[in-house]
């Protein structure tokens, strides 16, 4: 598989099961750094998507990515030696639960683009399938650990799949995470939504609710969606 060039950085992803796609894109684009955070760490990192996403995005020194599968974090670290930011980005290979259990271990955000498809067997799938279902990390083990490792005034953001938004939603709040930033996001204007970002925070905020369309006809974008991630696409 040809390596993924975006305007600032190339992803290498012919081995993790996470290849390049819109939903780590969007989530990347679509998150917010009006709180500044100091630190920020990117769990399930696949190929570092995200967190390099993150690190053209702001100054933060350091922004930490932790990946269980061993092929997808092979290519994350080549991708983040590969950047211009190699130095303010690190992968760790292992298990956010065991990660999450370090002693004043703590971020200013925490960004997940988590596996989806809850249940199915854990034996003889593939690194795609491995990293799209629920069975190397369900939403209970991912909060939890956010829970742990989020600061005081911390953000979390997450884009799962709309059908699981309100499960998602009452989870987080059983570990004190507040939804106050959604967006739906659907195809086209007349498809059924997709996808839901959102940002959680333990503080109480005013809900910002939108919605988002990604093209008006096939190929051709709309407005929002090219002003969200002009920055990254070569084109779009």
């Amino acid at each position: 598989m040809h390596p993924f060039h975006f305007k600032q950085f190339t992803i290498q992803h012919s081995q993790s099961g996470h290849k390049v796609g819109t939903d780590g894109v969007l989530l990347g684009a679509w998150n917010s750094l009006e709180t500044k955070p100091i630190s920020i760490l990117d769990i399930g990192a696949g190929t570092g998507l995200i967190s390099l996403i993150m690190a053209q995005r702001s100054a933060v020194e350091q922004i930490d990515a932790i990946e269980i599968d061993p092929d997808a974090y092979e290519e994350c670290v080549l991708n983040f030696e590969n950047s211009k930011w190699r130095d303010r980005l690190f992968c760790y290979h292992g298990d956010i639960k065991d990660f999450a259990d370090e002693p004043d271990l703590k971020y200013d955000l925490i960004i997940s683009n988590p596996p989806f498809f809850e249940g199915g067997q854990q034996t003889k799938v593939s690194n795609r399938e491995l990293a799209r279902q629920q069975i190397s990390l369900s939403y209970e083990e991912l909060l939890a650990s956010v829970q742990k490792l989020l600061s005081e005034n911390g953000e979390f953001s997450v884009v799962i799949p709309h059908t699981d938004f309100d499960k998602f939603v009452s989870i987080a709040e059983a570990f004190k995470l507040i939804p106050y930033r959604i967006t739906h996001v659907k195809g086209n204007a007349k498809s059924e939504i997709k996808r839901s970002l959102i940002q959680f925070s333990f503080q109480s905020k005013p809900l910002k609710l939108n919605e988002l369309i990604i093209e008006k006809a096939r190929h051709d974008f709309t407005e929002a969606y090219k002003n969200l991630v002009k920055d990254f696409y070569l084109r779009v």
